[in-house]
C-alpha cells in the first residue's frame, strides 16, 4: 500500500478547496462557536410577526450552512486518516459544538408549533418567508410529535447516548472480537477478517467458502447473547422515544419524517415476496451453473463466470464511466469530467484511509468523492455509483438555496442505481465476448438480488422485531435466530440454509439505523425503471429536473416528477420482471 505522499496530486482531494489551511478552519470553527448566543436569543421571537419569522430562519440557516463547511472539512480529513490525530481532534471538536448548537435551538420546533395554524398561514403571505414555506409545512405535519422545550431540551442532551448501542458493536466487532484462522485456497492457513471475509466467501472453492462462512458466522454466533442484548437496547430505545412523541411505532416514526406512507413499505415487502419464484429460478441457475449438487447458502456469492479477465484501471474506467452516462445528456458528462479536472476524488487506498466509499455534498463547494480504487470492474460501478450521488447532490446545491438543497433518505440511492444500471447497459451494447457479457449480467443479477431481495430482507427482520419487542416479547438470542432463519428460507427457498445462517442478523450494522435499509431497494427498483427509460427513449429531462429538486418537496412527490410511483407496486413489480428477463439472458449464455 502507498503511502500518501506516493500519490500524485490528480488522484486525492485538495481541502484547500474548504479552507486554504488548519488555522482558517479553526477561525472558521471559533466564529460557529461564537454564534451560538445569536441562536438562542432567537428564543421568543418566532411568533412575533412574519417579519421576525423570516429573520430566525435566515440566522438559523445561515449558521448552519458556516456549520456545514467546518464539519464537511473535519470529517472529510479524518475519513482521509483515521489515525491523524489532529483530524480526530477536529471531529471531536466539531461534534461537540452540534451538540451545543441543537441544546440552543432546542426550543425553536416547539415555539414554531406554539404558533396558532390561521396565523401562521397569515406569516406566509409575507414573500420573504415564502422560501421556507415547505420546511414550516415539513415542521408543522409532525406538530403533534414535538414536546414541550424542557422535553426537548432532555432528547437533545441525550442525543451521544442513544449512539451507545451502535458504538458498542462497532468496537466489539471492529477492535477486540477476534476471528479464527481458516485455509485458504493455497492451502495455506490464514487469518481471517472482516475486511477479507467477501474475498474467501467468493472463492471458487467451495470448502474455502464453507470454512469462512462457518467462522465468520459461527463466531458471532459464540457472542449470540452479548449480540441480542445490545441489539436488543437499540429496539428498546427506537420503540421509548416513537411513543415518547406520540407515535404508534418506531417504524411509523421513522418513516414520518420523510413523509413516507408505510404502504411503501409493506408494499415492498409484498412485491419481493412475489417475486421469490424468480429468485428460485436465479438459484437453481446459479447451482446448474456452479455444478453444485447443493446450493448452499454461502455459494450465492461466488461468481458464476469464473477466471474472467477484466481488469479495469482508473483511467479507463473514468473514459466509460463518462461514456455510460452520454443518455443524461453534454451538462451532465461535463461535470463530471470536471469532477475528474478537479480532484473532487479521493482515488486510492493510503493508510488510515476508512475504507469503502462515499460521496459527500458540501454546499457552495462541491461534491468529494471517496473511492479505494483497486483496478476492478466492480470498482468502475463503484465510480459511477459515488458519481451518480455526487451529481444528485451538485444538481440540487446548483438549484437550490442552502435550506432546501438536501435530499431525503428514500431517494438518496436513486441516482447512484441509475448511474449503474446505465454503465450495465452500455457495457453490454459494446461487449461481443460471451464471457464477459455473461460476467456483466452476472453482476446486475447479484445487484437484483443483494440490493433489493437481501436489504427487503433486512427491512422486513427489523420491522418484525420492533413489532415484537413493542408487543412485549423478550428479544432474546434464540428468538432473533430464529426469526431470521425464517426469513433466509422464505426469500432463498432452494437454499440449503446451513446452522450458522440464523446467526447473520447479529453481522449486520444497519440494524443500529432502523428503518433505512428498505430505501436501497426501492432505489434500485426506482432506478432499473428510469435508466431502462433513459436509455432506450433518450429522454432524460424530467430526471434531470428530479435530480435539481433536492429537500424542496417530499420524496414521494420528487419522484412523481421523474415518473416513479412509489406508492403504486407497478414500480417494483417492473424491476421484477426485468429481473426475471436478465435470468433468461444470462441462461441462453449457459446453454
Amino acid at each position: 500500500m502507498r503511502k500518501r505522499t506516493e500519490i500524485p496530486e490528480e488522484y486525492k482531494w485538495q481541502f484547500t478547496d474548504l479552507f486554504a489551511s488548519p488555522e482558517d478552519w479553526q477561525a472558521a470553527y471559533d466564529a460557529c462557536a461564537a454564534a451560538i448566543p445569536s441562536l438562542t436569543a432567537l428564543k421568543g421571537t418566532l411568533g412575533q410577526s412574519a417579519e421576525s419569522l423570516t429573520k430566525a430562519y435566515d440566522t438559523v440557516y445561515a449558521f448552519q450552512e458556516k456549520m456545514s463547511l467546518v464539519g464537511s472539512y473535519a470529517f472529510l480529513g479524518k475519513a482521509i486518516d483515521g489515525g491523524d490525530t489532529a483530524s480526530l481532534a477536529r471531529a471531536d471538536k466539531f461534534e461537540a459544538l452540534s451538540v451545543k448548537a441543537g441544546a440552543a435551538l432546542s426550543f425553536f420546533e416547539p415555539e414554531l408549533m406554539a404558533i396558532p395554524p390561521e396565523k401562521l398561514d397569515e406569516f406566509l403571505g409575507y414573500a420573504p418567508l415564502a422560501k421556507y414555506a415547505h420546511i414550516i409545512a415539513d415542521a408543522t405535519r409532525l406538530r403533534d410529535h414535538v414536546l414541550d422545550e424542557g422535553s426537548e431540551k432532555i432528547l437533545a442532551a441525550v442525543r451521544r447516548i442513544t449512539a451507545t448501542p451502535s458504538n458498542t458493536y462497532k468496537m466489539f466487532t471492529n477492535v477486540e472480537m477476534k476471528l479464527p484462522k481458516i485455509v485458504g485456497e493455497d492451502g495455506q492457513e490464514a487469518e481471517l477478517t472482516a475486511g477479507n471475509f467477501s474475498v474467501y466467501r467468493e472463492s471458487g472453492k467451495k470448502e474455502v467458502r464453507d470454512a469462512a462462512f462457518k467462522a465468520m458466522f459461527g463466531t458471532y454466533g459464540d457472542y449470540k447473547g452479548t449480540f441480542a442484548s445490545v441489539y436488543g437496547g437499540s429496539v428498546k430505545q427506537d420503540n421509548l422515544f416513537a411513543a415518547l412523541r406520540g407515535y404508534p411505532s418506531a417504524r411509523a416514526a421513522s418513516l414520518a419524517n420523510a413523509n413516507v406512507p408505510e404502504k411503501v413499505y409493506d408494499a415492498l415487502i409484498e412485491a419481493i415476496h412475489d417475486a421469490v419464484p424468480s429468485m428460485r429460478k436465479y438459484l437453481e441457475l446459479r447451482k446448474k451453473v456452479l455444478g453444485l449438487d447443493t446450493l448452499d447458502v454461502y455459494d450465492l456469492y461466488c461468481p458464476m463466470v469464473a477466471d474472467i479477465d477484466y481488469p479495469m484501471p482508473y483511467e479507463e474506467a473514468k473514459k466509460i464511466v463518462l461514456e455510460a452516462v452520454k443518455p443524461l445528456g453534454k451538462d451532465y458528462q461535463a461535470v463530471i469530467a470536471r469532477a475528474y479536472r478537479e480532484n473532487w476524488i479521493d482515488v486510492y487506498e493510503t493508510p488510515g484511509k476508512e475504507s469503502g466509499a462515499f460521496s459527500a455534498g458540501v454546499y457552495g463547494v462541491h461534491p468529494f468523492v471517496k473511492l479505494n480504487y483497486t483496478d476492478t470492474l466492480d470498482d468502475a460501478f463503484t465510480l459511477a455509483h459515488e458519481l451518480g450521488h455526487a451529481m444528485h447532490s451538485y444538481l440540487s446545491s446548483e438549484k437550490q438555496d442552502f435550506a432546501n438543497h438536501g435530499y431525503k433518505l428514500l431517494v438518496a440511492e436513486v441516482a447512484s442505481t441509475v448511474n449503474e444500471v446505465l454503465l450495465t447497459k452500455y457495457l453490454l451494447s459494446v461487449e461481443t465476448d460471451p464471457k464477459r457479457r455473461a460476467y456483466i449480467l452476472n453482476l446486475f443479477l447479484e445487484g437484483f438480488r443483494t440490493t433489493v431481495f437481501r436489504q427487503t430482507l433486512f427491512a422486513e427482520f427489523e420491522y418484525k422485531v420492533h413489532e415484537a419487542e413493542q408487543a412485549g416479547t423478550p428479544l432474546t438470542a434464540d428468538f432473533l435466530c430464529s426469526l431470521y432463519e425464517d426469513l433466509e428460507a422464505a426469500y432463498y427457498p432452494n437454499a440449503a440454509l446451513r446452522d450458522e445462517i440464523r446467526y447473520e442478523w447479529s453481522y449486520i450494522p444497519h440494524f443500529y439505523r432502523a428503518f433505512y435499509v428498505y430505501v436501497y431497494a426501492t432505489g434500485f427498483c426506482s432506478a432499473v425503471y428510469l435508466a431502462s427509460r433513459i436509455f432506450e427513449t433518450g429522454d432524460a429531462q424530467s430526471y434531470l429536473e428530479f435530480l435539481s429538486t433536492g429537500g424542496s418537496d417530499y420524496p414521494i412527490n420528487e419522484l412523481k416528477i421523474a415518473g416513479v410511483d412509489l406508492t403504486s407496486p407497478a414500480v417494483v413489480a417492473g424491476a421484477m420482471k426485468e429481473f426475471d428477463r436478465t435470468i433468461d439472458e444470462l441462461a441462453k449464455l449457459f446453454a
